[in-house]
């Protein structure tokens, strides 16, 4: 075979069913043989959005994405969503096309050193000079995307590799010598964090998305009815424990709830599986959780002890650290922790996560998200872009359900959510996908609307419209002094929004005041024949809260109940 039906060949050996991608002169000789492949190509329409799409596919299918660029430029705009795969840990492998193997190095036309600019961001990359060397270089990249602790890898290969000859077999041998991830825990170290949790006056079980990415759930619930401490759980676990729970506090952090906040801080032992204790939740580290003992257990042993110093340490497999942890505690008598967890309560009850009301006759973002969560059901699948209406999201959608939940949290991409929703379509057409974005977000990546209306992929885009860059905004109000640089967007006039997204082959809806929201769900839920855009106009001084500022301690959490720079101080 040549070295691009090799390529082909091996990845649908491989379970590939979807790739996102565009061609271009080096990965040319690849598209050829994938015209006649099962694997379904979406041509997006740009390589950032094939990226978050495939992101969005590994999330909501548990498989792994394959995205597809050519050298250069089109390898180069891989790049953000790379990144972003990096930080959330989601599988993908990139495929990208490289000048002749006799040309690397030469600076020839749209060369670019793709494995060194994906180096920091990427958990392996290969670059592949000969074309006997394809096979084993992908089954090794979907392997490590897909065990330990996920993550992207990038395949470059060279243009001669594609178009020479070679003999092909399957299955293609794999020689990783040093990759071993640790999947089983040490039974003694979670032997002694079971007697901790029983010892413990306020324990707290901090969950993040390592949950979700070991298939965890189950387990975390057995967790929780056998030791009934209160759950707290990051952006990336929204959704693994149901918000109606009531030991579940919410989500701590900058703009998390008080209870959450209340309970890291308060508490005299935390359990962290699959976090990162990311700066994003502890604030100033320094002040962070004083008075308690950490047990963290992840399965990159790199996370332990690198952000916070820890008690107990134990490197697993989340699903099989929780199995062996319930069946540890089910040997010991845990006690009630009856007046911790009122304690906990009584923040939740004096500090809700409010809503807001109208403010001059405009719709309130936080209620028209509300209503989404509402019509659409705790079985649609929810991604959102990143700002105000993530964190908004984060609150007011019903995260009841597992996997429903796609979001772009560590590295905080604006431009994820109409790509990585067309992602989550692909990967599973029967469910009702709603992506929630802002107007700033939404004008970095909506041609992709135009790859979905094109290729049947009908997914549903609300469209927070306050007319500026909001969290940014926000900052200004709060800390600058209302010096809003270079904040407005001005979107109650360019673009109209409802015309775009109709030249776009879409259905373009509209709502500016509360008699409206609902018909324009409704209407948008109704559609499910092509891609449905869903502007709602809402007010630009809405506001974000719970709030710790950045770099401040969490006691510092501050607490508003309207529009208004006057905030409350609160006292865990």
């Amino acid at each position: 075979m040549t070295g691009a039906q090799a390529l082909v060949k091996t990845l649908e050996e491989l379970g590939v069913e979807v790739a996102f991608g565009i061609p271009g002169g080096c990965i040319l000789p690849l598209y050829d043989p994938l015209f006649d492949s099962s694997i379904r190509h979406i041509l997006v329409r740009h390589e950032q959005g094939a990226a978050h799409a495939a992101e969005g596919y590994a999330m909501a299918s548990g498989r792994v994405g394959v995205c597809m660029a050519t050298s250069g430029p089109g390898a180069t705009n891989l790049v953000t969503g790379l990144g972003d795969a990096y930080m959330d840990s989601v599988p993908i492998v990139a495929i990208t096309g490289q000048v002749n193997s006799t040309s690397i190095g030469t600076d020839a036309f749209q060369e670019a050193d793709i494995r060194g600019i994906t180096f920091p961001i990427t958990k392996h990359n290969f670059l592949v000079t000969r074309p006997q060397d394809i096979p084993q270089a992908l089954t090794e990249a979907f392997h490590i995307a897909s065990t330990g602790r996920p993550g992207p890898v990038l395949v470059d290969v060279a243009k001669d590799a594609l178009t020479g000859s070679a003999p092909w077999s399957w299955p293609a041998p794999m020689r990783l010598p040093g990759y071993k991830p640790t999947l089983t825990p040490h039974f003694r170290q979670v032997h002694q964090a079971a007697a901790m949790i029983a010892e413990a006056k306020r324990p707290v079980l901090f969950i993040g998305g390592g949950i979700v990415k070991s298939g965890a759930v189950d387990e975390l619930a057995a967790v929780v009815d056998r030791a009934p401490m209160p759950v707290v759980t990051t952006l990336m676990a929204r959704g693994c424990f149901p918000d109606s729970n009531p030991l579940n506090f919410g989500m701590p952090g900058m703009h998390g709830t008080v209870a959450a906040v209340g309970a890291l801080q308060k508490a005299d032992l935390i359990v962290a599986v699959g976090v990162r204790f990311d700066d994003r939740v502890t604030g100033d580290k320094a002040s962070f959780a004083p008075h308690a003992k950490i047990i963290h257990a992840d399965i990159d042993p790199a996370e332990i002890g690198k952000n916070r110093a820890v008690d107990l340490p134990i490197v697993g497999d989340a699903r099989l650290v929780l199995a062996q942890l319930e069946r540890n505690l089910a040997d010991l008598e845990v006690p009630g922790w009856d007046s911790w967890i009122g304690y906990l309560q009584g923040l939740r009850d004096k500090y809700p996560t409010w809503a807001g009301a109208p403010h001059d006759g405009m719709l309130q973002p936080q209620e028209v998200i509300r209503r989404i969560g509402q019509m659409a059901g705790e079985d649609a699948i929810f991604v959102t872009g990143v700002g105000q209406h993530q964190m908004w999201s984060a609150h007011f959608l019903p995260h009841e359900k597992p996997y429903r939940w796609l979001t772009s949290g560590g590295a905080g991409t604006m431009g994820y959510c109409v790509p990585a929703a067309m992602g989550a379509k692909v990967a599973r057409p029967e469910s009702v996908v709603w992506g929630i974005d802002g107007d700033g977000c939404f004008q970095m990546t909506n041609q992709e609307l135009t790859t979905c209306a094109l290729n049947g992929i009908p997914i549903k885009i609300a469209i927070i419209n306050n007319q500026v860059l909001g969290m940014v905004r926000q900052w200004q109000t709060l800390f600058y002094n209302g010096r809003y640089s270079n904040t407005e967007l001005h979107t109650d006039r360019v673009p109209d929004f409802v015309k775009l997204a109709e030249a776009m082959g879409c259905v373009g809806l509209r709502a500016s005041n509360e008699d409206e929201v609902d018909a324009v769900i409704a209407q948008a839920m109704e559609i499910n024949d092509r891609p449905v855009v869903a502007e709602f106009i809402v007010h630009k001084d809405a506001m974000v809260w719970p709030m710790v500022a950045a770099g401040t301690s969490n006691d510092d959490i501050k607490y508003a109940r309207d529009m208004a720079p006057d905030w409350e101080e609160i006292t865990l």
